[in-house]
């Protein structure tokens, strides 16, 4: 199997925990409590501990490959829609290594539930939004914008504008998705207050330099 028949396999797994944890995000639409608790069913699934290491296996894999491939294509890469794809991937792989690493560190090193106000914690500690803003929301685009790509390449023989669509429409909604997700984390949708113990991750007289 070649590097890159073996990356699209990883992709698949990947990509539904992703859209699960987006879900999970557009749950807590209707409140945190909501949130939390779609996240303690899933969590039931993804924290398994043979799911957990298959998911964190294709993690690393998934990052290697992509920016492996991404590097290998550099001076071949011709058109809008190959560049797409590759610089959506190489944010995805950036997001992976920086977020699964955050998720981690909660977790062993600072022993804390790495729920919704983990995530939500930068959104409420100035200046810390203006990159978890563009950290997440770029997050949910790249994600469906790869997929539509990767899509794209898989229907060579329907008329050109499907193809487009295939792209441009998932694309279009993800930036919905997007929005909404940062608004809700930024308690702009449904106040809420973020537990001290979550704020405190990013006072770096304790921990250190903050975590995305």
């Amino acid at each position: 199997m070649t590097l890159r028949t073996l990356h699209r396999s990883s992709a698949i797994l990947i990509a539904v925990f992703a859209l699960l944890h987006i879900a999970n995000h557009l749950a807590g639409l209707a409140g945190v409590a909501t949130h939390i608790a779609f996240m303690d069913s899933a969590r039931l699934v993804y924290r398994n501990l043979l799911v957990e290491i298959v998911l964190l296996l294709c993690v690393t894999f998934q990052v290697g490959s992509g920016l492996t491939l991404v590097l290998r294509g550099w001076r071949q890469r011709r058109g809008f829609l190959p560049w797409l794809q590759a610089l959506s991937g190489a944010y995805l792989s950036f997001f992976l290594l920086v977020h699964v690493s955050a998720i981690l560190s909660g977790r062993v090193l600072l022993n804390l539930d790495t729920n919704f106000y983990f995530a939500a914690a930068g959104f409420h500690v100035p200046p810390y939004p203006f990159f978890f803003v563009p950290y997440y929301f770029l997050a949910v685009v790249a994600l469906f914008t790869h997929l539509g790509c990767a899509a794209y390449w898989q229907m060579q023989d329907r008329p050109r504008l499907t193809r487009v669509l295939v792209v441009a429409v998932p694309a279009s909604v993800s930036a919905v998705l997007a929005l909404l997700i940062v608004l809700l984390m930024a308690g702009q949708l449904q106040p809420f207050e973020v537990p001290a113990k979550y704020k405190a991750t990013y006072d770096k007289a304790r921990y250190g330099a903050a975590r995305p």
